[in-house]
């Protein structure tokens, strides 16, 4: 017996001599923690998102994911720290829309959107909801739209920042309503919601999974959802679309990436952990209750994303430029 253990041992150590490194380390991935950043502020909605995908993930691979929150710069700043980690499967990022708009919001970027990543799928498309202040005079979207046309000096926006999907929605909203608005940009998402639940700023355009709680409490107004149908954690409040603001919709996408050069062994591992996620009763339950749902499996590949990127990064090129607003 004994002699068939360590004839069985010595074959083990000689294959595993004779294996790639890459092929071994795959074998073992993952032996410790990873970690998902997160570019911006703990309690956003991104945030949100991550550590709902982060708990699910931490099951199927049979270590802790653990999420860790690098805010700044509109998000590339924690970008930029995955694009230069170790490229070996124990560091992701989890970003929205703001991946593919940061290649022309910043013109000095110091990684590139499209070369220094690896994606590894995407996760949820989120609708976006314009919310006032509960003391905004406006009761409903048409009377906003006339509201704001006629005060645009003394109305307040709000955003997380520059790069942020708030950011991107007031852009947008103000080119629909051809004006202007008094806009203040916050760093992340968590202080701009503060200051328009205490009646600071008037305004403030976020997605759903941040917005949802603070509309069903009753401490903000709600005037209208982003998307070309209503959503259903939401049911009662009506699209922009069918509001006065014929078009307008935007919904901010989340995807998950590794930085360029991981592994294709350690990719496809994080890729079936992030479809388990998608498929997990419990992620699916609260992005419901966040007026949110996990994006169709098909989209949920490193191909699919790849290109969905790439086609993102061409669709806001033109409208920023058009704009003239650049983040540096």
């Amino acid at each position: 017996m004994r002699t068939f253990k360590g004839a069985a041992a010595a074959l083990a150590a000689l294959t595993l001599a004779v294996l790639p490194l890459s092929a071994v380390q795959a074998q073992d991935f993952p032996n410790r923690p990873v970690t998902m950043v997160v570019p911006f502020s703990a309690g956003g909605p991104t945030d949100t998102v991550a550590r709902l995908i982060a708990e699910s993930m931490s099951r199927t691979l049979g270590q802790q994911v653990v999420v860790e929150n690098v805010g700044g710069a509109g998000g590339t700043r924690g970008a930029g720290q995955v694009a230069k980690a170790t490229p070996d499967g124990y560091t992701v990022l989890l970003h929205h829309i703001g991946q593919a708009t940061a290649a022309t919001l910043y013109r000095k970027l110091p990684y590139n959107v499209l070369t220094d990543f690896e994606e590894v799928g995407l996760v949820t498309d989120v609708p976006m909801t314009v919310i006032g202040k509960s003391a905004l005079e406006p009761k409903d979207a048409a009377e906003l739209i006339a509201y704001v046309k006629a005060n645009k000096d003394a109305v307040i926006y709000g955003n997380a920042g520059v790069g942020s999907a708030s950011h991107l929605c007031g852009m947008l909203l103000m080119s629909a309503l051809g004006t202007q608005m008094t806009t203040v940009p916050y760093q992340g998402t968590g202080p701009a919601m503060n200051d328009l639940v205490g009646g600071q700023i008037d305004l403030l355009c976020d997605q759903t999974t941040n917005t949802t709680g603070q509309i069903k409490a009753g401490k903000v107004k709600a005037y209208g959802v982003t998307t070309k149908t209503p959503v259903k954690s939401l049911p009662n409040l009506p699209t922009l679309d069918s509001a006065g603001l014929p078009g307008f919709e935007v919904a901010v996408w989340h995807g998950m990436y590794a930085p360029k050069g991981t592994p294709k062994a350690e990719i496809d591992k994080l890729n079936a952990a992030l479809v388990a996620a998608l498929q997990d009763p419990k992620v699916i339950s609260r992005f419901a209750d966040l007026g949110t749902e996990p994006v169709a499996l098909e989209r949920a590949t490193p191909e699919v994303h790849q290109k969905f990127l790439e086609a993102e990064v061409a669709k806001w090129k033109p409208v920023i430029e058009q704009a003239g607003v650049f983040a540096d």
